[in-house]
């Protein structure tokens, strides 16, 4: 498809040179639509009825050609924009957001702009599933999903990383910032219990935040929050019990 839009952009141009004579055309031609000599700067010895005729096909060619191209743009920039989601939530996937990261680290690097990688892991995720089926698996991930959506800026990005684990970068912030951010996260998890077909799914979770540096590559940046997450899991200090909604 995309080397199909290139040869359509290649003609675009010309698609709205005729386009536009074909406009200018029809509007001095003043009733019943036929085009006159003078709109395609044909000697009027020469507009002959065949050439007429032949004029009004191309344009009709043209037009459709150019509602082609739109059309074609249109889903290329909605496959692009589709390739940077993750398949089941409103978040950007892994790709994504190894993308994101390394245009924070650009800031940071440029103009000394401080920001953080929080990674989140669901504990024990998968007896989630046994003990309520996938759907509920699903309807969990999505709430956890909403809930750090609510408690960022439009300026944060946050993206599914795997099955269970979830990568949020903050904007403008410290290491010291983004580990109250983490505990913030808790807090707002535990007041929104999550409730599958009338029961209450616990749920348990752990985070790690690293700040980004410059020259960070973003796989490694991501190795080091993930590193924080399990350093802390270990340490039960942000081991939590929440309830999600």
């Amino acid at each position: 498809m995309i080397d199909r839009l290139d040869e359509m952009r290649a003609v675009t141009p010309l698609v709205e040179t005729y386009a536009t004579a074909a406009s200018a055309s029809l509007t001095a031609a003043g009733t019943g639509g036929v085009p006159n000599a003078a709109a395609f700067g044909i000697p009027e010895n020469e507009f002959t009825p065949a050439v007429r005729n032949a004029l009004i096909s191309l344009v009709q060619k043209a037009e459709r050609l150019r509602c082609e191209v739109d059309a074609a743009h249109s889903r290329l920039n909605d496959a692009t924009r589709n390739a940077d989601f993750d398949v089941l939530l409103p978040v950007l996937n892994r790709r994504a957001f190894v993308r994101e990261i390394g245009r924070f680290v650009a800031f940071v690097e440029r103009y000394g702009t401080p920001s953080c990688l929080l990674y989140f892991d669901l504990d024990d995720f998968k007896s989630v599933n046994d003990r309520h089926g996938h759907a509920a698996g699903d309807f969990v991930l999505n709430h956890f999903t909403n809930i750090l959506s609510a408690q960022i800026r439009d300026t944060d990005v946050i993206a599914r990383l795997g099955g269970d684990e979830f990568g949020v970068v903050l904007a403008h912030v410290t290491l010291d910032r983004a580990k109250k951010k983490g505990a913030s996260l808790e807090r707002a998890l535990r007041a929104s219990p999550a409730i599958w077909k009338g029961d209450i799914v616990p749920l348990r979770f752990s985070y790690g935040a690293y700040e980004l540096c410059a020259g960070d590559v973003a796989d490694a940046a991501i190795a080091e929050a993930d590193q924080a997450m399990y350093a802390s899991k270990r340490s039960g200090r942000a081991n939590v019990t929440a309830i999600l909604r």
